[in-house]
């Protein structure tokens, strides 16, 4: 990660629970003059160390879900993008740990899982959206929000 986001700090960390069930922790990590409120202009990373397991499909559906959440597209689009989550993403079993790195010079979305390459989406939209799950005012969690950006408020 240090390579990738260069004097990162750790912003904040949570867990997500669903009906009572820990999903996974999460760590934002971010570089100097990050802002909240323009997380898309500076580079970050997030992990998530899964405490279950979850197919590629289930991480990629879910995914795509909430990125719909946040702004209409067009079911081309939609579809275009669950392929790149699918194939970004590997089935992860209890304890595998995944890494969003992004990276604004390029508008890239780059994944890690458990330390090695595994995908990388080179759309500004596709980036804003993705980690818009967990950063944007308009997450499904924003108690989560609110954690990871504790340090970036």
């Amino acid at each position: 990660m240090a390579a990738a986001v260069p004097q990162a700090s750790l912003s904040g960390s949570t867990r997500l629970k669903v009906w009572g069930f820990d999903i996974y922790d999460a760590q934002l990590w971010v570089a100097p003059g990050f802002q909240a409120a323009r997380y898309a202009d500076t580079a970050f990373a997030l992990e998530l160390r899964y405490l279950r397991d979850f197919s590629r499909a289930d991480i990629a559906r879910r995914s795509l879900a909430e990125m719909r959440r946040s702004a209409p597209m067009s079911d081309a689009q939609a579809q275009a993008w669950q392929q790149k989550l699918a194939s970004a993403f590997p089935d992860v079993q209890k304890g595998d740990r995944i890494l969003g790195i992004y990276l604004p010079q390029t508008r890239t979305a780059r994944f890690l899982t458990n330390g090695q390459p595994t995908g990388e989406v080179s759309d500004g939209d596709f980036a804003r959206l993705f980690f818009g799950i967990w950063l944007s005012p308009d997450t499904s969690e924003p108690a989560m929000r609110k954690q990871l950006l504790a340090g970036h408020p």
